[in-house]
Protein backbone atom coordinates (compact mmCIF):
# COMPACT_ATOMS: atom_id res chain seq x y z
CA UNK A 1 0.00 0.00 0.00
CA UNK A 2 2.58 2.31 0.98
CA UNK A 3 4.69 1.58 -2.61
CA UNK A 4 1.00 2.20 -4.74
CA UNK A 5 0.01 5.05 -2.36
CA UNK A 6 3.24 6.68 -3.22
CA UNK A 7 2.27 5.73 -7.11
CA UNK A 8 -0.69 7.78 -6.74
CA UNK A 9 0.82 10.80 -5.57
CA UNK A 10 3.25 10.76 -8.08
CA UNK A 11 -0.02 9.87 -10.54
CA UNK A 12 -1.51 12.82 -9.45
CA UNK A 13 1.25 15.31 -10.28
CA UNK A 14 1.61 13.55 -13.85
CA UNK A 15 -1.76 12.17 -15.05
CA UNK A 16 -0.40 9.26 -16.14
CA UNK A 17 0.28 6.12 -15.43
CA UNK A 18 1.00 3.38 -17.59
CA UNK A 19 -1.25 5.16 -20.46
CA UNK A 20 -4.20 5.73 -18.20
CA UNK A 21 -4.90 9.26 -17.65
CA UNK A 22 -6.28 11.65 -15.15
CA UNK A 23 -7.90 14.86 -16.00
CA UNK A 24 -5.13 17.63 -16.33
CA UNK A 25 -6.39 20.19 -14.05
CA UNK A 26 -5.33 22.08 -10.48
CA UNK A 27 -8.47 20.17 -8.64
CA UNK A 28 -7.79 16.61 -9.85
CA UNK A 29 -4.09 16.70 -8.60
CA UNK A 30 -5.05 18.13 -5.64
CA UNK A 31 -7.53 14.77 -5.28
CA UNK A 32 -5.46 12.27 -6.57
CA UNK A 33 -2.64 13.21 -4.47
CA UNK A 34 -4.17 13.40 -1.46
CA UNK A 35 -6.00 10.03 -2.49
CA UNK A 36 -2.01 8.81 -2.67
CA UNK A 37 -1.48 10.29 0.59
CA UNK A 38 -4.56 8.15 2.76
CA UNK A 39 -3.45 5.10 0.39
CA UNK A 40 0.48 5.32 2.10
CA UNK A 41 -0.90 6.59 5.18
CA UNK A 42 -2.88 3.38 5.31
CA UNK A 43 -0.11 1.23 4.50
CA UNK A 44 2.08 2.75 7.39
CA UNK A 45 -0.84 2.30 10.20
CA UNK A 46 -0.76 -1.48 9.68
CA UNK A 47 3.06 -1.63 9.50
CA UNK A 48 2.32 -0.76 13.53
CA UNK A 49 0.29 -4.70 13.68
CA UNK A 50 -1.99 -2.95 16.54
CA UNK A 51 -5.57 -3.04 16.10
CA UNK A 52 -6.61 0.91 16.57
CA UNK A 53 -4.20 1.40 13.66
CA UNK A 54 -5.56 -1.41 11.69
CA UNK A 55 -9.12 0.52 12.60
CA UNK A 56 -7.45 3.56 11.20
CA UNK A 57 -6.18 2.05 8.00
CA UNK A 58 -9.56 0.77 7.32
CA UNK A 59 -11.04 4.03 7.34
CA UNK A 60 -8.51 5.54 5.11
CA UNK A 61 -9.04 2.74 2.91
CA UNK A 62 -12.80 3.69 2.82
CA UNK A 63 -11.82 7.06 2.46
CA UNK A 64 -9.67 6.42 -1.03
CA UNK A 65 -12.32 4.17 -2.35
CA UNK A 66 -15.03 7.47 -1.95
CA UNK A 67 -12.01 9.54 -3.68
CA UNK A 68 -11.46 7.39 -6.26
CA UNK A 69 -15.72 7.08 -7.11
CA UNK A 70 -15.99 10.97 -6.74
CA UNK A 71 -13.22 11.10 -9.41
CA UNK A 72 -15.06 9.20 -11.82
CA UNK A 73 -18.51 10.66 -11.53
CA UNK A 74 -16.95 13.80 -11.99
CA UNK A 75 -15.06 13.27 -14.94
CA UNK A 76 -11.44 13.59 -12.52
CA UNK A 77 -10.93 9.93 -14.10
CA UNK A 78 -11.76 9.42 -17.46
CA UNK A 79 -13.90 6.45 -18.60
CA UNK A 80 -13.82 6.66 -22.18
CA UNK A 81 -11.92 4.01 -23.37
CA UNK A 82 -12.86 0.19 -22.61
CA UNK A 83 -9.01 0.49 -21.16
CA UNK A 84 -9.57 3.49 -19.07
CA UNK A 85 -12.82 2.07 -17.51
CA UNK A 86 -11.28 -1.49 -16.91
CA UNK A 87 -8.71 -0.10 -14.76
CA UNK A 88 -11.12 2.64 -13.16
CA UNK A 89 -13.00 -0.81 -12.11
CA UNK A 90 -9.92 -2.42 -11.02
CA UNK A 91 -8.47 0.29 -8.74
CA UNK A 92 -11.69 0.58 -6.76
CA UNK A 93 -11.77 -2.33 -5.91
CA UNK A 94 -8.48 -2.82 -5.06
Amino acid sequence: MIIFGFAEIITGFTHNFFSLHTTQGAVSTYIGVTIGGLYAAAGFAVLTMKRPAAMLAIVLLLMVVAGRIYMVMTGLYPVNTPRQAVAMILVVKI
